[in-house]
């Protein structure tokens, strides 16, 4: 059997095993596993052996549990209910204003914590009852609350994109700052797109009562400043990285002790507030080390039967593709494999193989982490299947059906592929900053 034909059938065997609803890492590791053993006998078993040396010693990885660990600290000591208190109270007067105030929330919670989970939680329990007892749309908030929460994994600090850095070896500061201008940039689309609706049909965001919105100016600037307090723990920790006087692992530390120290200063570190935090902390990490872990060693077994050569001979000898058009292809993969799949495990699966594909074609390695983290949000949001479609199920009032839900982000879907495309045919709109600040 040629190395061609194996690879298709151990890319398949993994396909087919995470159809069936197996853990991801159990999947990837077994079918590494098993090609392995098949082609060198006991001799594979310094596959998994070798893949878990090489996960221990990368450094960078240590970054994952502080970031973790952040923004549960914040989401838990309930400092996200301040921020969604001040984004009622200033923005109450603009039609739309709280569904536009929970995107600017989103934000700071990307900002906070880098997972799009924490967002989707804090909007579906926060922001979403109080929407929905206002007289907001259900279909519309629905919409607003998914399509923030996927602001996580491009907004930095992104998990999602220091693990895109180390897989492709990429600096970590130059592609949080690619991502920075796309996310707000996206943020800005979402926030046009309520306003523009709610001018054209009030009935689905209406005015806030002046009963709720009269609050003295000395409320409104306390308020202000606690939404202001996210924003200062992302200075503190990014500016410092940015500027060279910390490495990575260190502004991670840095970012998970001044939130710890916010917490406390507040007098909401509890008990019970550290130790959900801690808990959540490593069951995440440990997820994340278990893909990686599983990921590497399928990775290795796969590389080594040639098949990144295989895949880079497909696209641009047999079928004769212009660069671009195999870009479109991959992007278009990665939507399908959305339907099913989590970015962790799209990203450790698939990079690998496009990485250095994208690289021979002679496109930016930073840019295109932005475009697969970009393509990532679409496909969490794509029905049928959506990861982010279900976990909304999950979350939200019994009022909202899962018809509700797949109506309810199809605008914004829309939305996001503008962000894409933009950023596909203005690539400056990732790369400036980097190369501003870089001098790439």
């Amino acid at each position: 059997m040629s190395h061609e034909m194996i690879a298709i059938l151990m890319f398949s065997g993994m396909m087919l095993m995470l159809m069936t609803g197996q853990r991801v890492f159990g999947a990837i590791g077994f079918v590494g596993a098993v090609a392995a053993l098949a082609l060198w006998g006991a001799g594979g078993v310094e596959v998994p052996f070798s893949a878990m040396m090489k996960l221990m010693t990368w450094y960078p990885l240590l970054t994952l549990p502080m970031f973790i660990f952040m923004g549960y600290v914040l989401s838990e000591s309930r400092i996200a209910d301040d921020l969604y208190r001040m984004f009622h109270v200033w923005m109450g007067p603009v039609r739309g204003g709280l569904a536009i105030g929970t995107i600017g929330l989103m934000v700071l919670i990307s900002a906070m914590n880098g997972l799009s989970v924490a967002g989707m939680a804090i909007g579906a329990t926060i922001a979403l009852p109080e929407l929905l007892r206002r007289g907001y749309d259900k279909i519309m908030v629905t919409g607003v609350v998914q399509a923030g929460s996927s602001l996580g994994i491009l907004v930095p600090p992104s998990v999602v994109l220091v693990l895109y850095a180390m897989i492709a070896r990429q600096p970590v500061g130059q592609l949080w700052l690619a991502g920075m201008i796309p996310g707000l940039m996206m943020a800005t689309l979402f926030i046009v797109y309520i306003y523009i609706r709610c001018r054209v049909q009030p009935h689905l965001g209406p005015v806030l009562p002046v009963a709720e919105r009269d609050v003295s100016l000395p409320e409104k600037l306390r308020l202000l400043r606690a939404g202001l307090l996210p924003l200062v723990i992302f200075a503190v920790m990014m500016v410092p990285f940015v500027r060279g006087w910390t490495s990575l692992v260190e502004s991670s530390a840095v970012g998970a002790i001044a939130a710890l120290l916010a917490a406390v200063l507040k007098r909401r570190m509890t008990r019970a507030v550290f130790e959900t935090s801690v808990r959540n902390t490593l069951g995440i990490t440990c997820m994340f080390m278990w893909i990686i872990l599983a990921a590497l060693g399928f990775g290795a077994i796969f590389d080594g039967l040639g098949a990144v050569g295989a895949i880079e001979g497909l696209f641009t000898e047999t079928l004769d593709l212009n660069p671009w058009w195999i870009l479109i292809l991959m992007q278009l993969s990665f939507i399908v494999m959305g339907t099913f799949l989590d970015d962790t495990a799209m990203l450790v699966i698939v990079a690998p193989l496009y990485v250095p594909l994208v690289g021979a074609m002679g496109f930016d390695l930073i840019w295109y982490g932005v475009l697969y983290t970009i393509t990532t949000q679409i496909a969490y949001m794509t029905p049928p299947f959506g990861y982010n479609l279900f976990l909304m199920r999950a979350m939200a009032p019994p009022e909202i059906g899962l018809r509700d839900i797949y109506r309810s982000i199809l605008p914004f879907v829309g939305v996001m592929l503008l962000a894409l495309t933009l950023v596909m045919v203005f690539p400056q709109i990732a790369l400036w900053l980097p190369d501003l600040v870089y001098g790439r």
